[in-house]
């Protein structure tokens, strides 16, 4: 009988199925569908957010006033009315204007309603730019108070209590920023500017120089 060429035969046969198993397998691998790549990491949308507390306050054991006479320890003082009265001049269109004009208002309010002094120092600027005043959110209410101002048209311009201002702050986002204050500091003629540019935060602080002895 006729012998079969070396290397041939079911032994050879299976030595070579053996070797080329793993081959095989490592093909039917590089047939699946390649992982597509991670996307660009979302950048929050640029924001303007311009930061006031409401004007003076009345002085320990005495009383503010409306715009009526009606007296209340929650209400403004004389020059934190006569500070109200001047604030459109921050903005345009008024002469010598200095920043922008807000596109959203925001004063503390809340439920149980905040004193209305924050409400009471920007509505005469409200009348003038044409914007309502949002007063949903009150003291404590930061972090909701930043997803709406965040939300919101800009720029945003917010009235608030000096005692929530480093909260908020943090709720934007922007309290690592290099020069924010860590509290705001016991005046009333300031104003801070929060810009958020490509995702990153910057700060300023600006005086109103609004009234007679405001520094």
């Amino acid at each position: 009988m006729p012998q079969a060429p070396a290397g041939t035969g079911p032994r050879r046969r299976t030595v070579l199925a053996a070797a080329l198993a793993p081959l095989a397998v490592a093909g039917c691998a590089s047939e699946e569908p390649a992982r597509p790549a991670p996307g660009p990491r979302a950048v929050a949308r640029d924001a303007l957010v311009m930061v006031i507390r409401h004007g003076e306050k009345p002085y320990a054991g005495d009383t503010g006033e409306d715009e009526d006479g009606n007296e209340d320890p929650g209400f403004l003082a004389g020059r934190g009315w006569r500070r109200a009265e001047e604030l459109h001049r921050l903005f345009p269109p008024s002469r010598g204007s200095v920043l922008p004009r807000p596109a959203a208002l925001f004063a503390a309010g809340g439920k149980p309603a905040a004193p209305a002094r924050c409400k009471q120092t920007v509505e005469a600027l409200a009348t003038a730019v044409k914007t309502p005043v949002r007063t949903e959110f009150g003291s404590g209410a930061e972090a909701g108070l930043a997803r709406a101002a965040l939300a919101a048209p800009m720029p945003v311009l917010i009235c608030w209590e000096s005692a929530g201002m480093s909260r908020l702050v943090r709720a934007l986002g922007a309290h690592q920023v290099l020069g924010v204050p860590a509290l705001w500091p016991d005046r009333y003629d300031l104003v801070w500017v929060l810009t958020r540019r490509r995702g990153e935060w910057s700060f300023r602080e600006l005086p109103q120089q609004l009234l007679p002895g405001d520094a």
